[in-house]
């Protein structure tokens, strides 16, 4: 018993400083995953002494954080910010997946002498970006939609590419013309899968009525995971499919949906912290300065050339301008995905995986450092940076079952065009009524004179048919104004 209260004091300890170490990282610029894997490192072997080499259970450990912290960007995502850059997403997590894969394999068979299939297996394992380190540090950096969008999609989408590719090269299996075949399959499967288990769980949720709100995202949660679990037992991708299954319930009319998003929020971040702190215990600092000069040499490779002709090659059918070419290419940011792949092929036996794992923690360190701490610089230089955003309305409901309605919660964003408009010239459909007002702490029930300001907060009664359209109308004003309809802002 004395054992398992300082485990769990330990691991608390662990995610308070984890916490903290966020707000420390935003001060200073530096992506927080190093200060997890310093906590980590810090717990090691060479300063506090923690005894841990267990590469089988590090390597399951990573991968169920990686579904956690899939789930958690895709729940995140707004598919009306990433539409528009779906094409260019889907081809940086496939085609620049492939020629980063080709040129890493190539370079590092002539200048560090490796043999072919471990050159391309190194490839393999250093092609993913990782979708924490995009997550926490690209939002931080205000560019256009279409390059965010891209990137989110490309660190969401390419972990399932990747993973079959460090698979096949570290198995030692013959590769055969059937090999691309089952990667079509696979990643279509894990697609098909994930469309499946998403609408069908929206669905569900709509109309499950559950009893306590804070049902509603375990629910959620639970329903990705099942994604994942039936895309390995399909064999098909199961990345794929945890991914695609988050954006759709992300993205639906979810009950609670502000309530589920902020759970599945902080899960991720516990996922990232667990993950990264992992990652580090696992690490031997002994070992890694060995690792030094390849990660180097690897880390030149990648971001001078491997990186910049994938995302050409990418981009080639989209006519992206070279000033976005350029900050994707800078943007390819590397994180726990690669260590995890790593441990990946010294599960399967690859040779030299274990120099491999070395090599990857160093070249992650790295490159963060280079890349996570410049990246807000290089879209300035790049002039791809843009002006803070006015924020997106949050639109948040929950069922009322007796009475075949909807409570819809609302609070009007800084920047929002709602400001302004008066309550009679909201329009709201037929059904759907605005019940209450708070402003400043104060609630009143509003008239037809009421006008709206910024950070007031809204409860919206509506019945159960006339919700979307309620939704859409207050996201089409929040856009467009009071003149929403005849600008042609529907809120769709």
């Amino acid at each position: 018993m004395p054992d398992l209260e300082i485990l769990l004091g330990a691991v608390a300890a662990i995610v308070l400083v984890g916490v903290l170490a966020v707000r420390v990282s935003v001060r200073v610029g530096l992506p927080s995953l190093l200060l997890y894997l310093g906590i980590g490192v810090l717990l090691g072997e060479s300063v506090i002494g923690i005894q841990f080499s267990d590469a089988a259970l590090t390597e399951s450990m990573g991968l169920a954080a990686l579904v956690l912290i899939l789930i958690e960007g895709g729940m995140t995502t707004r598919w009306r910010s990433v539409r528009p850059s779906l094409g260019l997403g889907i081809a940086l997590s496939t085609v620049a997946v492939v020629v980063s894969i080709g040129v890493v394999g190539v370079a590092l068979h002539v200048l560090l002498d490796l043999e072919w299939r471990t050159a391309f297996l190194w490839g393999a394992v250093l092609s993913s970006t990782d979708a924490a380190a995009v997550f926490s540090v690209l939002r931080g950096v205000a560019v256009s939609r279409r390059l965010s969008g891209a990137l989110e999609l490309e660190s969401g989408m390419n972990d399932a590419p990747v993973v079959l590719a460090v698979v096949l090269l570290a198995s030692g299996d013959p590769l055969t013309w059937l090999t691309p075949v089952l990667a079509v399959y696979e990643l279509g499967a894990g697609a098909a899968i994930g469309l499946l288990l998403g609408f069908g769980g929206a669905w569900g949720l709509r109309r499950a009525a559950l009893p306590a709100t804070g049902l509603y995202p375990l629910a959620a949660m639970a329903v990705c995971v099942l994604a994942y679990s039936a895309g390995v037992l399909a064999h098909a991708s199961g990345l794929l499919a945890t991914y695609v299954c988050a954006l759709v319930l992300g993205n639906a009319d979810l009950p609670h949906r502000g309530g589920v998003r902020s759970f599945v929020e902080g899960t991720g971040w516990l996922a990232q912290i667990g993950l990264f702190v992992l990652l580090g215990l696992y690490a031997s600092p002994a070992r890694l300065v060995d690792a030094v000069v390849p990660a180097l040499v690897a880390g030149v490779v990648l971001v001078l050339a491997a990186r910049p002709l994938s995302v050409i090659a990418a981009a080639a059918p989209f006519r992206v301008p070279w000033r976005e070419q350029a900050f994707l290419s800078w943007s390819g940011l590397r994180g726990a995905v690669p260590i995890v792949l790593g441990l990946i092929a010294l599960i399967e036996g690859a040779p030299g995986a274990q120099d491999l794992v070395d090599v990857v923690f160093v070249l992650v360190v790295v490159l963060t450092l280079v890349q996570g701490t410049t990246l807000p610089a290089v879209a300035r230089l790049l002039r791809v940076a843009e002006p803070a955003q006015a924020q997106q309305m949050e639109v948040d409901a929950a069922p009322l079952d007796e009475l075949g309605a909807d409570l819809i919660q609302v609070t009007v964003p800084l920047g929002s065009k709602l400001r302004g408009v008066y309550l009679r010239e909201l329009r709201l459909p037929v059904g759907a009524t605005v019940s209450l007002v708070v402003r400043d702490g104060t609630g009143f029930t509003p008239d037809g004179e009421t006008r709206f300001r910024e950070l007031d907060q809204l409860l919206v009664v509506a019945t159960a048919g006339a919700r979307r359209a309620t939704e859409e109308r207050l996201r089409a004003v929040d856009a467009a104004g009071r003149l929403a309809r005849w600008r042609g802002e529907t809120g769709g």
